[in-house]
């Protein structure tokens, strides 16, 4: 930008209304040197992103996060436009003519293959879209999981596995006083699902799950959690891992997991087996293609040139009766149109946030946060302080004049434009409305709401 055309005022795009999106929304606006006017687009017509179909139903403590988005959204700088999407309906080239600053803030939509035999089989799926199917996404209502199947296995033990475990363990009472989607409670009163593992490649030491959800585990009304001795002891590079380790909740995790060894003896109905150091090299079939059991290779610990402990196949191995497969193993990031992307690390090309080309060279006024920067690591609040580094980038540049050149200064004319592609996207008020239908029917029922699960349901419902 040439100094002679300073300006303390903005507008800025956000592409995507997940916690990241927000939270860059809200360090922008709480930013005294410049005034910013914000429009957020979604795919969706429903903000929150995966606060909304991402975080298990029965934790509705986590999505209280939206009253936050909620008073964010209240700035009088702040437009949402929802069903509207990137590449689709709106084009890089349109939001580059009317915003000085554009941000990317679109999760990692992907969920990484294990490549192995048989993954293509009937009843394997990955956790992902199973998280989705119970959480009311319009893209997966209509997804089928046979439920009538008597055991599956979950591969990984972060926090999505122990999500898709607690909600496959959950008796119908249990369910029945969340947000789950109305046909996946109907679906998951009728499973026959009665043991289910969760398996880990490397050992107890090194699960990604914090205490409280260890702790949820094992309390739960109808499953009995297990884990195996010779899984949960200490091996001589474990111990010392743990001694030396600054996390100091480490300690009570393996004793948590300990205290479960060989639990055989419980009376509840389900089985919730928790399995370390194995990794799976086959998912087996019959005839029909429909999944009968998983082939495992039992891995041992060594450590790495950095010093961090890593798993290795052994030569044995372990066979578990499943109907059903379920891989958690990590996400990955989706290319969009005309932004540079790192295939291999799954993220938009950036350098604290600022978006790179191929020969390392800033684009003016790019910008990207959350998953699709950083890679799928962290919780909704790790999104606060990466927005923030994001931000950061954002202001210094203004302060060096480097913004995107915009070549229509009437807000107005984007909203046009929009109502020239697709006339049906929702505001943020007419989202208020959907939402006040749904947490008024959820009262009715004695549950937090009940969710809209069709795009036209929403849209019609916003439009009333």
């Amino acid at each position: 930008m040439n100094q002679n055309n300073i300006t303390n005022n903005y507008r800025v795009s956000i592409i995507g209304s997940g916690p990241a999106g927000f939270y860059a929304a809200d360090h922008l606006f709480k930013n005294k040197e410049y005034n910013f006017s914000i429009d957020m687009y979604d795919r969706l017509p429903t903000p929150f992103g995966l606060v909304r179909s991402g975080v298990a139903p029965d934790h509705q403590k986590i999505k209280s996060v939206t009253r936050v988005f909620d008073k964010i959204a209240q700035n009088e700088g702040f437009r949402f436009f929802g069903n509207i999407e990137f590449g689709k309906d709106l084009f890089l080239e349109d939001i580059k003519k009317y915003y000085h600053i554009i941000i990317f803030a679109t999760g990692a939509q992907t969920v990484r293959k294990m490549n192995i035999p048989g993954e293509e089989l009937n009843g394997s799926h990955t956790a992902s879209e199973f998280v989705a199917w119970y959480n009311g996404h319009p893209d997966y209502k209509d997804r089928t999981f046979d439920l009538d199947k008597e055991s599956a296995a979950i591969i990984g033990v972060g926090n999505v596995a122990v999500d898709v475990a607690r909600i496959l363990c959950r008796t119908k009472d249990e369910l029945s006083l969340t947000d789950i989607a109305e046909y996946a409670l109907e679906k998951l009163e009728k499973s026959n699902v009665k043991r289910v593992y969760m398996i880990g490649r490397r050992g107890p030491a090194q699960a990604a799950f914090t205490n409280p959800e260890l702790k949820e585990l094992g309390n739960l009304e109808d499953a009995d959690l297990i884990t195996l001795k010779n899984e949960t002891e200490l091996d001589n590079l474990t111990r010392e891992f743990v001694e030396n380790s600054t996390d100091k909740t480490l300690t009570r995790k393996i004793e948590i997991l300990q205290d479960h060894n060989e639990n055989y003896s419980g009376t509840k109905n389900k089985k919730l087996f928790i399995r370390f150091l194995l990794s799976p090299v086959e998912i087996i079939g019959d005839e029909n293609n429909n999944i009968t059991k998983i082939k495992l290779c039992k891995n041992e610990l060594y450590k790495s040139d950095d010093g961090s402990l890593r798993s290795k196949q052994t030569d044995q191995f372990e066979e578990l009766d499943v109907g059903l497969v379920f891989r958690s193993i990590g996400y990955h990031g989706v290319a969009l149109s005309d932004i540079p992307f790192n295939d291999n690390w799954g993220v938009i090309s950036n350098d604290k946030g600022k978006i790179i080309d191929e020969n390392n060279n800033f684009l003016p006024g790019h910008y990207v946060t959350g998953w699709v920067k950083r890679g799928p690591t962290g919780v909704i609040g790790t999104n606060k302080a990466d927005s923030g580094e994001t931000v950061k980038s954002i202001i210094d540049d203004i302060t060096n004049y480097i913004v995107n050149k915009i070549q229509d200064t009437d807000i107005k004319n984007i909203e046009k434009l929009i109502n020239q592609r697709k006339k049906d996207y929702l505001s943020y008020e007419e989202w208020l409305k959907v939402d006040k239908i749904e947490t008024e029917k959820g009262a009715e029922k004695g549950k937090p709401r009940v969710k809209f699960t069709e795009i036209e349901e929403i849209i019609k419902a916003g439009k009333s």
